[in-house]
């Protein structure tokens, strides 16, 4: 393992220079859950949400997080993102709803940060939607999955 690249040698943060790394195609995966009670995803599945479409919605915010990521993560590189997708997927008998966010690109920069954002705030997103009938929500296990691209080629997570 290499040292933290966003500090500089005098310890200060920094963004990483990669205008000599070679573009290449990236992608990253990242997934995450949020717990809910059984009603709330009931209501969900029904569209009863006073809000309308929730998943809808949260597919929206996700991948328009995804595209702001370096305006929220203050050593992100903006990438010209060539491809998002984010899946929604109910899970009724564990009351949760599975983010999975894929995100690609060609660059000099993986898109690892861009992925975790979407995913973030998809669950944000149907977290602020439904508050008002449970706001015990809890999101979990927020996690890149998968990468590749780059010097240092595809990682996968071992679990």
């Amino acid at each position: 393992m290499t040292g933290l690249t966003h500090f500089n040698r005098q310890g200060d943060a920094h963004m990483v220079d990669v205008g000599s790394k070679a573009s290449t195609h990236r992608s990253a995966v990242a997934e995450g859950r949020i717990r809910m009670l059984p009603e709330t995803l009931t209501l969900i599945l029904e569209g009863g949400a006073r809000k309308g479409d929730v998943l809808g919605v949260a597919r929206i915010a996700g991948i328009m997080a995804a595209k702001k990521t370096a305006e929220l993560v203050p050593l992100c590189h903006p990438l010209a993102i060539s491809h998002i997708d984010i899946d929604l997927e109910p899970l009724p008998d564990r009351s949760e709803v599975r983010c999975r966010a894929r995100v690609e690109t060609t660059g000099q920069t993986g898109v690892e940060m861009e992925a975790l954002t979407a995913v973030q705030v998809t669950l944000l997103t149907i977290y602020d939607m439904c508050k008002a009938v449970d706001r015990g929500m809890c999101m979990e296990g927020i996690r890149l999955l998968e990468k590749s691209g780059g010097k240092s080629g595809t990682w996968k997570r071992p679990d």
